[in-house]
């Protein structure tokens, strides 16, 4: 996979501490947005790159392409950037799913669905597809940790884990991941 792309998690979502989070969509303070903003944006004139972004539809994402569309930039919002559908799990607090259902999907993290929501196989194959059109263009991209790993591991062209103990953990909130000549380096960037 020849890839040019660099993603970015976006910011910390508003109200999330302690919810188990994918689709359910919390607001991000907004200047905690333009921060992230501002540093894409000057990270796309240190190498004279497109001044386009594309974005999951949620709005811990969104607010990121928003910015940046209001300074001219061209904003394109995909739903395969979205993070993992949870299902029944989504929104609700960690402490309330139960601790068997939490284990099973930890025990079969590829193919297991939490709360009857989408597989890591799922999102992998959404995943697969956006990175398939990228095509070699240079990309900029606001998406969700769970993509990132995901995105990370079919770049590398690693299996899937099977369990979440073989998992790594997601970049942190604004943090970037690069990926060049199908080469991913994880950057510590944070806008916390």
């Amino acid at each position: 996979m020849d890839l040019s792309l660099r993603l970015w998690r976006h910011p910390a979502p508003q109200g999330a501490q302690g919810l188990c989070l994918g689709r359910t969509d919390l607001p991000v303070d907004p200047r905690r947005a333009r921060r992230l903003a501002h540093r894409i944006r000057r990270w796309a004139r240190s190498e004279a790159g497109p001044r386009e972004v594309w974005t999951s539809p949620l709005q811990r994402c969104r607010a990121v392409g928003e910015c940046l569309s209001s300074w001219g930039w061209r904003h394109h919002i995909d739903d395969r950037l979205r993070e993992l559908d949870f299902g029944d799990w989504d929104g609700r607090a960690w402490g309330e799913i139960p601790i068997e259902a939490i284990d099973a999907w930890c025990a079969d993290l590829r193919y297991h669905r939490p709360g009857g929501g989408e597989s890591l196989d799922d999102l992998a194959r959404r995943c697969a597809d956006f990175l398939a059109e990228c095509g070699g263009q240079r990309r900029y991209v606001v998406t969700h940790g769970g993509w990132m790993t995901t995105a990370w591991h079919l770049a590398q062209r690693r299996p899937l884990p099977a369990t979440a103990a073989l998992w790594p953990a997601a970049p942190p909130y604004g943090g970037a991941m690069d990926f060049a000549q199908a080469a991913a380096s994880v950057l510590g960037e944070n806008s916390q």
